[in-house]
């Protein structure tokens, strides 16, 4: 982290050092609409929606579990006789509570500011919505090529190349790394690295000694390195969102995310001299 914010800082002083601002006006994209009115809300009163949303989160991240019990169950809502769709609560919860969590934020925005809400309601949902179209077919697109790839004869031999390395850690890191990049998803990457070789994982850990925590924080963190591929859907929807090329902006993206990569590596040396997890 503190590699990256040096970056970033060398970065700013470069483009202050070259007349540089924050961009030509007549070339920005998706600003924000400037404040027009005389009076600002308090600032106590601003943060509410933000506090409700943590604690709510957490309230329900309690409760879920104890409302619904280990499973909930329900029957969908399709033509003929279908069989109930059973869920483990253990495992939605954290959706469900975040989503509830939500769901308070905006209804205290609502219930304190409901006249600005409404009067640009319909330009903040269209916005709303052509943003979350833009992420979610960005991501949905590339997960699916990922599948593809992964069922690929091609797959198999990279699969089986990485999995003789021979440390646990390392195989793990630059496993899922990899298979990220070659998904162009970190998630998908994971996924299907875990998919695919998590027995081995798991059993070459055991064997090694190393907690299940320590893999998955490995695993976690170096899903996110070559997943930066310019072919990404996360890096193709951050340039569609700011309205930049990856020409202009490519580069750093590349360096800080290679950067928090290399953070893996100096974690499991951490972790071989001295256990802590």
């Amino acid at each position: 982290m503190r590699r990256g914010s040096l970056r970033l800082e060398w970065r700013r002083r470069a483009a202050a050092g070259r007349g540089e601002g924050y961009g030509d006006p007549a070339t920005l994209r998706n600003e924000p609409t400037p404040f027009a009115g005389s009076l600002l809300a308090n600032p106590m009163l601003a943060l509410l929606p933000l506090v409700v949303v943590a604690a709510s989160n957490k309230l329900f991240t309690v409760l879920i579990p104890r409302w619904y019990g280990d499973s909930h169950s329900f029957v969908p809502a399709v033509v003929g006789d279908a069989a109930p769709v059973v869920q483990e609560v253990a495992r939605v919860s954290a959706i469900w509570a975040v989503q509830g969590a939500l769901l308070l934020g905006i209804l205290t925005v609502m219930a304190f500011a409901w006249r600005p809400v409404i009067a640009g309601f319909a330009e903040g949902t269209r916005t709303a919505i052509g943003g979350a179209l833009l992420a979610a077919m960005n991501t949905a697109s590339e997960y699916g090529f990922g599948a593809v790839v992964a069922a690929l004869p091609g797959f198999l031999i990279v699969a089986n190349v990485l999995a003789a390395i021979p440390d646990p850690l390392v195989n793990d890191a630059i496993t899922v790394t990899a298979l990220a990049g070659i998904t162009g998803s970190a998630s998908g990457g994971m996924n299907i690295a875990l998919a695919a070789l998590a027995e081995t994982f798991i059993a070459n850990a055991e064997a090694a000694g190393i907690p299940m925590e320590v893999l998955h924080r490995v695993a976690s963190m170096a899903s996110g390195g070559m997943d930066t591929l310019p072919h990404n859907g996360a890096v193709i929807t951050l340039l569609a969102v700011t309205g930049l090329t990856h020409r202009q902006a490519y580069a750093d993206i590349f360096a800080i995310t290679i950067i928090k990569t290399l953070a893996v590596f100096a974690i499991i040396g951490l972790f071989y001299a001295t256990g802590w997890v």
